[in-house]
C-alpha cells in the first residue's frame, strides 16, 4: 500500500524517535538491569517525545516493548529478573507519532557474550542489510526473502519461518508480507511509496520455534540463541530509506 508523502513525514519523525530510543537502549542494557526497567523507561522515554508504544494493549499484550532474551525468538515479556553477563536481548518496540507507525527491534550484547553469540548478532544483521539492499522499485519481495535465507544459511544458520515483515502505515500490520526465505522474482512488486519492514530472525540452530505458555514468547525448539534486527523502509525512486536508521552507532 503506498504511503502519501504527508503519511512518510510522520513515519519518518517515528522512526527518528524509534532510533533516538535504541541508541539510548544500548548506552543502559549491561548486567543487572532488567527488562522490566528498560520497559518502564522506553515507555517514559515516548511520552517525552510526544509519542506512544503502539503495541501496549495490540490483541491484548501488555508492554510497551517486546523483550526477548536468548533462546527466545521474539514477543517476550519484559521481565523483573536481572540480564546477567553473557545475555543477549531483543528489545522490538512500534512507535506511533501523530496516527503514523515505526517499527524496529535490535539485538543486543549483555556485557562480554560468547564469539558464538557475537557472531550469530553479526549475521543478522548482515542478513538485514542485504535484504534492505533488495528494497528497490520493480523488485520484487521474494527478492528481499532470497537475498536473507542464502546469505544466512551459507553461515550456518537457521531462519526462522513464522514471523516474518510486513507493510506499515497507521496500522502495524499491512500489506505486504515480507518473508525472509524462499525464491527471487516471487511476491508482490515493490513500489515507490510502500513502507515495509524487513526483520530477519536467525538462530544458532535450526529454524523451528514453540510459543510458551504465557501466548506470546516465541522460543527456538532445540534451545538455541536467536538474534533480530529490524528496520522500518520507504521504497523510493532513489533506493530504500531507512526510517529507522540509528546512525553509525546502530551500523
Amino acid at each position: 500500500m503506498s504511503k502519501a508523502s504527508e503519511g512518510i513525514r510522520h513515519m519518518r519523525t517515528a522512526g527518528r524517535i524509534l532510533a533516538a530510543c535504541h541508541r539510548e537502549i544500548r548506552k543502559r542494557i549491561r548486567p543487572g538491569v532488567s527488562t522490566w526497567d528498560i520497559d518502564q523507561w522506553v515507555e517514559s522515554y515516548l511520552k517525552r517525545h510526544g509519542a506512544t508504544p503502539e503495541q501496549k494493549g495490540y490483541m491484548g499484550y501488555p508492554y510497551a516493548t517486546c523483550a526477548s532474551i536468548n533462546d527466545e525468538v521474539c514477543h517476550g515479556f519484559p521481565r523483573k529478573t536481572p540480564l546477567s553477563e553473557g545475555d543477549i536481548v531483543t528489545i522490538d518496540m512500534v512507535v506511533n507519532y501523530n496516527g503514523w507507525l515505526a517499527d524496529s527491534a535490535w539485538t543486543y550484547p549483555v556485557g562480554v557474550i560468547s564469539e558464538a553469540a557475537q557472531r550469530l548478532l553479526e549475521v543478522t544483521k548482515e542478513s538485514l542489510y542485504r535484504g534492505i539492499a533488495q528494497a528497490q522499485v520493480g523488485n520484487r519481495v521474494g527478492d528481499i526473502s532470497h537475498a536473507i535465507q542464502t546469505f544466512a544459511e551459507s553461515k550456518g544458520y537457521g531462519v526462522v519461518r513464522p514471523f516474518i515483515g510486513h507493510g506499515i502505515g497507521q496500522r502495524i500490520h499491512e500489506e505486504p508480507e515480507v518473508p525472509h526465505y524462499g525464491p527471487p522474482n516471487q511476491g508482490p512488486l515493490l513500489k515507490e511509496g510502500m513502507v515495509i519492514t524487513i526483520e530477519p530472525m536467525l538462530t544458532l540452530g535450526n529454524h523451528h520455534v514453540t510459543i510458551a505458555a504465557d501466548g506470546w514468547t516465541a522460543k527456538t525448539v532445540d534451545g538455541s540463541l536467536a538474534a533480530q534486527y529490524e528496520h522500518t523502509i520507504a521504497i523510493t525512486k532513489d533506493g530504500p530509506e531507512i526510517l529507522t536508521d540509528q546512525g553509525e552507532a546502530g551500523a
